[in-house]
């Protein structure tokens, strides 16, 4: 049995560099490889990832049908969590760090603080629908409306989490990745679901427009 502790870099980054070096050197014959400590416990945690990410999106859609008592415009603000991945990967990588169990708790995080940015085009649109004004123009009033407040809380939140992300002291290297996770995904979030967060909302309006329209005739 082989023991050994990372100072400085994630255990995972050592693991997958071990790994790629035994594809090139081979173990003789009768010898085994195992993970254990810290990288079976991450292994671990990767294989519950997927269920748990699918029960936070869950719990996420049964609280906006509460909110909209609809079963269709909490789909509309979901459509902020895909982009808010592209950030917080792309993050990932322009940084050099690894989804380790702290990033995965981070992409958990951050799909209650990116839909927050889709419930504010989302309700708001809605109240403006209610008061009378048709949807096409009620989703441009609450773009520019809503814009000033995704603006400052996401950027509150990203500045918030700079100093997390560029620590440099012991066993920083774990808090490195939800930090980065987090701030990739609120910035792109925070630029994308601006234009598509409206532009799907559009979309399902307008065909349940001509639905009714339809059914009318």
């Amino acid at each position: 049995t082989l023991t050994s502790e990372s100072f400085g870099r994630p255990s995972g980054t050592l693991a997958d560099e071990a790994i790629s070096f035994l594809k090139t050197q081979p173990l003789p014959e009768g010898v085994k490889l195992t993970w254990g400590a810290d990288i079976k416990t991450q292994n671990e945690s990767f294989g519950a990832l997927g269920s748990v990410l699918l029960i936070s999106f869950l719990l996420i859609y049964l609280i906006m049908i509460a909110l909209y008592d609809s079963y269709v415009y909490p789909f509309v603000a979901l459509f902020a969590i895909p982009v808010a991945a592209i950030g917080a990967f792309l993050a990932l990588n322009l940084s050099l760090n690894h989804l380790t169990l702290f990033a995965q708790l981070g992409l958990i995080m951050l799909m209650g603080l990116v839909t927050k940015n889709a419930i504010l085009i989302v309700d708001f649109t809605n109240q403006l629908k209610a008061r009378g004004v048709h949807y096409k123009e009620a989703l441009i009033i609450a773009g520019k409306e809503r814009m000033r407040p995704i603006l400052m809380t996401t950027l509150a939140m990203s500045i918030g989490m700079l100093p997390i992300a560029l620590a440099s002291g012991t066993a920083s290297e774990w808090k490195n990745g939800l930090a980065w996770v987090i701030i990739g995904g609120l910035l792109s979030s925070m630029i994308l679901t601006v234009y598509l967060v409206p532009m799907v909302y559009y979309v399902v309006d307008t065909i349940k427009e001509r639905i009714t329209k339809r059914n009318g005739k």
